[in-house]
């Protein structure tokens, strides 16, 4: 490294706090006015050399006091003054994530979602708990377990064609089948059709499918 490179006369270095040049910038205009300024206690003619913060819903705005009456300032100092313990609590959980709205995941929507403290988080699951280990902690309140779905049964491929040429599914009882074949061969059957044996065929498809049926135990 060359020490006597132009590069190091180009080079710029903040001047010291006690430095009598340091008062010409901005800076400088600032520690002069505060300087100026009085403390604002009551009866003090101190300078207000100190800054204190004014308090809620005035961020950002300070008092000027001495060092005395700074130091009273602080230690008397409440953000949460005229605060009840309910609106403490919401600031404090709010802190929490910065003070930021924030959204149900999945709503697609850009509207907060509103805050509740008594509020059950949204779930569209089921648990089991027999011991009570998530009551006890609070979880889950007076949900109850999703009744379980009825389990289908499983027939044969003979057995669901059979269901499937009576116009049925798989759900069908013994008497909604029973009651399924009446109809069928009363509306199919020659007599009922002025003598008509163009619908024979489907008679014995009919016929057939309930004997399956019948075998199987289901009617």
């Amino acid at each position: 490294m060359d020490l006597n490179s132009p590069l190091f006369d180009s080079i710029r270095i903040k001047p010291k706090c006690d430095d009598p040049k340091a008062g010409s910038g901005k800076g400088g205009a600032d520690q002069s006015a505060a300087a100026d300024a009085l403390c604002e206690a009551p009866g003090c003619t101190h300078p207000g050399l100190y800054r204190a913060p004014k308090g809620r819903k005035q961020e950002g705005q300070y008092h000027r006091f001495c060092i005395d009456h700074v130091r009273a300032y602080n230690a008397a100092y409440n953000y949460f003054d005229g605060m009840n313990d309910d609106a403490v609590q919401a600031f404090q959980k709010d802190a929490i994530i910065g003070h930021r709205p924030t959204w149900a995941m999945g709503s697609g929507t850009a509207e907060p979602r509103k805050r509740r403290r008594d509020a059950q988080p949204e779930r569209d699951w089921a648990y089991a708990d027999p011991l009570g280990v998530l009551r006890a902690a609070g979880i889950g309140g007076n949900e109850r377990k999703a009744a379980p779905e009825p389990k289908k049964p499983r027939y044969s491929s003979a057995v669901r064609k059979a269901l499937d040429v009576l116009g049925l599914d798989e759900n069908a009882d013994t008497a909604a089948i029973k009651a399924q074949y009446k109809v069928l061969v009363k509306r199919f059957h020659p007599d009922a059709n002025g003598g008509d044996r163009s619908f024979e065929d489907r008679l014995r498809d009919i016929i057939r499918a309930h004997d399956v049926l019948r075998g199987a135990n289901l009617c």
